[in-house]
Parts: structure tokens; sequence; C-alpha cells
């Protein structure tokens, strides 16, 4: 008889010897023949019981690894911040503009911070703080691999982690400082109560204003002791730390506004989820506007504009808040001395100069002034005026972006119509068109404005005299957007920092722009050709609420946007304009542009796109007035 061992050997043999007959019926042989086939090529590396080694084997790799970490990696010693050093500012020709880096904070126990405020930062951070170990697994490995891949910087680390961030090590985003805070989390985690990590954590969070820890932050926002900080005003603060610079109340733009918000709202919910604020009176809480800042000294005149400017533009390219206020950067403005002289020079006598007797001072203090000017070629800022004295008034007219900008809009309604001629689209016949034009152009779509033909007839949106620079500089420019920068270079040892390319791609065809050229050489005669001798062109116009008086013109050499806005100085509100139009802003316009040029040759503008593009037909120049019209 043939036992197992026999059955065995026997299915076993070579096919040369004779093997037992399979009675079984053919279907069933064919099955179970397929099922032995042998795997062949990468298939044989991939089995289910290879591919459970192959996880297990990882995982006690990660696990060996992680320990050996764990052991090797020490709490460090406090890091640099501490000992934070000024950032020198210069001008583009290396002369020194500005230094800026003293710390404002002062250190208080979590027995100042009221109960409330305390709940609004970890329902805002992290709603588990009180019971994890002092790290969030999923969050880092988001981090990691947002950082290897190149998708920016991660969001959600636990308390903990911010806190060993800001105390222990760099704001770099690398893996390595990732692995450290992972380690150095854990270890602190279990050799610190959690309030003393609270503590530390509220102490050493920047929350813009030059403002260090909670304590500073109250007073910076709103002019109290910490002591006295109510729940809405905590969970501002707390809103406050993602994004201290764009959530600034008083220089925050309509959309950061909305967003800062909307982050308030979602850490007052949070709070009652977590059971530590009573529903009923979360519905009667309204937002706490905090005070208005108080300028850091030494930057008086020009200075504190230009520097909030590079500071803004460096974040918004990546450079966090915190590595920048550490200090030790060396930041090199493009802005040119002589046009900046020419700029303030122009702005301070056309503001104040001819205001002669009682009524005549009282509307030049009804009136702020705001101007960028901007070489078409690369996008850099050369000049830039904020207002008569940053320590008088601390927000930018050169970068606030609340006025309308009334009919200097026009242009891109017709660059609209234009650019889809061009491309042998459809005539472009609705708003989304002139909204996706606008947005192209480098124009900020989110706000208001773009609601309707008559809204978008009238330019009621709202822009800053920054972004229109960069809108007609497009024009200049054969299309390419254009993104006025302002810095230069930034440097730090053997660390460099610095904005994105300021020319982009193409935002409307190359002929649809010198069209719009062409067509802004007309406009800018009515009022300019007398003053400036050679090419220009350019656009302006009062706002349809009056509040606000635009020019926007370039030579093929300078675009420069100057813009007066009419403000209630003492209640910071807007008002009607008094004695300012079009022909002051043009004259204004005028004056700096000869002064910026002088001893420059004149040059015409480009006649077109360049070789190889087909010829305009003379029905597609655009009519003077057909901006005026929405598609």
């Amino acid at each position: 008889m043939a036992g197992p061992l026999t059955a065995l050997r026997v299915r076993f043999t070579p096919d040369s010897e004779q093997t037992p007959r399979d009675t079984r019926p053919p279907g069933r042989r064919r099955a179970r023949g397929h099922g032995r086939r042998k795997r062949t090529g990468i298939r044989r590396f991939f089995t289910w019981r290879k591919l459970v080694a192959y996880a297990l084997t990882l995982c006690a790799l990660l696990i060996g690894a992680f320990t050996v970490l764990y052991y090797s990696i020490d709490i460090p010693r406090a890091n640099a911040q501490a000992k934070a050093q000024s950032n020198v500012y210069k001008y583009g020709d290396g002369t020194i503009l500005a230094r800026t880096g003293e710390i404002n904070r002062e250190m208080v126990t979590l027995g100042r911070v009221p109960t409330g405020v305390q709940h609004a930062f970890v329902a805002a951070e992290n709603k588990s703080f009180y019971k994890d170990s002092g790290v969030d697994p999923m969050g880092i490995l988001r981090g990691l691999v947002n950082t290897a891949t190149g998708k920016g910087t991660q969001g959600g680390s636990t308390i903990t982690q911010q806190y060993v961030k800001n105390y222990y090590l760099s704001q770099e985003q690398t893996a390595t400082r990732k692995i450290k805070e992972l380690v150095i989390s854990l270890k602190v985690d279990q050799r610190n109560s959690k309030e003393d990590i609270l503590a530390g954590y509220l102490n050493t969070s920047y929350f813009g204003r030059v403002a260090y820890g909670i304590q500073a932050a109250a007073r910076a926002y709103y002019d109290k002791d910490v002591d006295d900080l109510t729940v809405e005003e905590g969970a501002y603060l707390a809103a406050l730390v993602q994004a201290p610079s764009q959530y600034d109340w008083a220089v925050a733009s309509p959309t950061a506004k909305r967003l800062v918000k909307r982050r308030w709202n979602y850490v007052l919910d949070n709070m009652v989820d977590m059971r530590w604020l009573d529903p009923d009176q979360r519905k009667g809480m309204r937002f706490p506007a905090p005070v208005a800042p108080e300028p850091a000294p030494g930057l008086g005149g020009q200075a504190g504009y230009l520097v909030d400017a590079a500071r803004n533009e460096l974040i918004a390219s990546g450079m966090s808040e915190q590595e920048l206020a550490a200090g030790g950067w060396t930041i090199t403005l493009n802005v040119d001395p002589d046009k900046q002289r020419a700029l303030e020079e122009t702005m301070r006598q056309g503001l104040d100069g001819a205001a002669k007797g009682k009524q005549a001072r009282a509307d030049a203090a009804a009136t702020q002034g705001g101007a960028v000017s901007v070489d078409p070629e690369n996008g850099r800022i050369l000049a830039l005026y904020g207002g008569r004295d940053y320590t008088r008034h601390y927000l930018s007219n050169a970068t606030r972006g609340d006025y309308q900008v009334g009919a200097v809009f026009e242009p891109v309604t017709t660059a609209t119509a234009m650019d889809a001629k061009m491309r042998n689209e459809r005539a472009a016949s609705g708003l989304p068109e002139v909204k996706r034009t606008a947005g192209a152009l480098g124009m900020d779509t989110d706000g208001g404005g773009f609601d309707t033909k008559e809204s978008v007839g009238l330019g009621l949106m709202g822009s800053s005299p920054l972004r229109m620079a960069g809108v007609y500089a497009s024009f200049g420019h054969q299309g390419k957007r254009v993104t006025p920068s302002i810095v230069k270079s930034a440097r730090r040892g053997d660390e460099t920092a610095g904005p994105p390319k300021a020319v982009g791609d193409q935002a409307i065809h190359p002929t649809a722009a010198w069209l719009i050229t062409q067509n802004l050489v007309d406009d800018a005669a009515a009022t300019t050709a007398r003053a400036v001798k050679r090419p220009t062109a350019g656009k302006g116009g009062v706002s349809d609420d009056k509040r606000a008086a635009w020019f926007v013109g370039y030579t093929p050499d300078l675009v420069t946007a100057i813009a007066l806005f009419g403000e209630d100085a003492e209640k910071r509100k807007q008002i009607p304009l008094r004695n300012a139009g079009v022909q002051r802003v043009a004259d204004l316009w005028s004056e700096y542009t000869e002064k910026a040029l002088r001893g420059v040759p004149a040059t015409w503008f480009d006649r077109g796109p360049g070789p190889g593009t087909l010829p305009v037909p003379d029905q597609m120049v655009p009519e003077r007035s057909a901006g005026s019209e929405v598609p």
C-alpha cells in the first residue's frame, strides 16, 4: 500500500518516469495543475507570506532605528531664539536702510493666564493635549512626506511639538528636524507636566507685531495684561498664531479677515465640543477687534513701509515668521535710493506742500497717498511710498487693498475680450472670464466687485497700488504676469532665501497686451503728454464712491501706480476725497516719472510680440471707450 510518503514521492517523480494515472475529472485536473504552476520573474518575490515577512521586517527595522534615535538624541539647551540678533535691511546699492530685531517678550506663569484663554489655545491647536503623549504620529508622518515630496510644510503638530520647535530647535522644515522634534517631544512629555509644557508654549509662540509670548501679545493687540484677557480675545490670539502677519486685523485683507473670523469661530466651537464653554454663552460672543498697532521704534518715515513689504514678501515665499524674527539676516532690497527719494519728494510735496490755509490743511490731512514704482522688465520694485510716516500711519497705503480701483480696471475688461479673440476662442460674454483674466494678471479676486456687470464696469473691486502696478507691468511685458518684488536677496551665513521669480507665465496673449498698450497711449496723452516727454501709456480715474483717485501709467522703462485715498485720520475710516481728482494724481505721476527717468534715453514701446506672429487686423484695434463695457 502506498502511504503519504509514497504519494509525496510519486508527486515529485521526474517527467520521464511513469506516474499513477489521475482518475479525477478533466476539469479538476486542469484546475489543480494551473494552481501548481511555478511563479516566475518578479512575481516570485511577492507571495502573501513574503509580503507579510517584508512588512514585519520593515516594522522591526523602524522600531530598531527609532530606539537608537530615542536614546541617542537628548533634550538640548534652549535655541538661539533667546539670543536673537538684528536683521539688517539694505537698499539696492548696499547702503543700510534699517536694523530690526529687538525681542518683545515678558515671561508669565500659567497661573496668570485665565483658564478660558488656556482652553482656547488647546482647542485651536491640540484638543487631545491633556491626554496625548506629546506627539501626533499621523501628523509627523504627513509632515515628513510633504517635506520630502516638496509639497510644503505641514500643520497639525501638537502643542508639545510646537513648544519643542520654538524653544529647542530651529524653524527649518527638514526631515532631520522633524525626527528630532518627534523624539524630543516624547521625552519632554515624560519629563515635564502638561502645565509646564503649556506655559512654555504660550511664552515662546510668536504673535506678530514683534510680540513673543502671550503677555506681549495681550499688550500688542488689546493693550492689557494677560490676566485681563477675555475668552473672546484669547480665541483671537489663539487663531492668530497660525498666520500672524496675515491675520493681524489692522493690516489683513478682506479675505484674511474672513479667514481669521472663521478660525476664531472654529476655536470657540471646539471649546463647546470639549465642554469648556457653555453653548448659550458661546452664542452671545462677538468678534473682539484688536487695537491699532504701535510701530516699532527706529522705522520712521518710509523705512517701516519698506521693511514691512520685504518681511511680508519673504514670509509669503516660505520663510517662517519665527525664522525671520530670530534675526541674523542681511536683506537687500531692489529699491533704488535715487528713485525712492524722487517718489518721497513728489508725494510729500503733492500731499502737503500746497496746503495753504486752515481748510486746505484739513483737506490734506484727510488725504492719504500710496505709490509703487516697478521695472516692467524684471518686476523689481524700485520705489515705494506707504504714507506720510510709518510711525504715524502704520497701515501701508502702497499695499492696502480696501479702496475701489474705479476706471483703472477698464483695461482688464478690454484685455479679456482681446485675449479671447487672439486665441480664437469665443468672445468673452460673462463675469467668469473677466474674473479669470484679473486673477491671471495678479489681482485678488476673492473679495467683492466681481459680482455683477455693473460692479465690474464701475471697478468696485478693491486693490492696492502694488497689485495694480503689477497688472499694468504685465501689459508692458507682452502679457506675461509680473508680480512686483521688493527683495533682491536674503542671507544669513550660508543660508539664502528669496521670493520666487517675479515674471511668470503668460497671463494674456502677447498681441492682446500690445493692443492694450496702444489703447492706453491715447488715454495717457489726455493727461500727461504735456509733462512727460517720452512714450507713455496709462489710465486714471476716480472710484464710484469718490473715496479714491488713481493713475497707473508706464513707459517702456518704468511702471508706477499712484493713488490718493480719503480717510478720517482719527476714526481710520474711508471718506470721500476733498479737492483731489484724476488730474491731481496724473500730475504727481508725471512729476515723479520725469525725475525718476532723468538722463535715461527715451525708448519706444515694443511694436508687437515679435517676429512670426500674425499681423493684427484693423478691426481688432480697440476703441478708446471699449474698456468701459463689460462683456
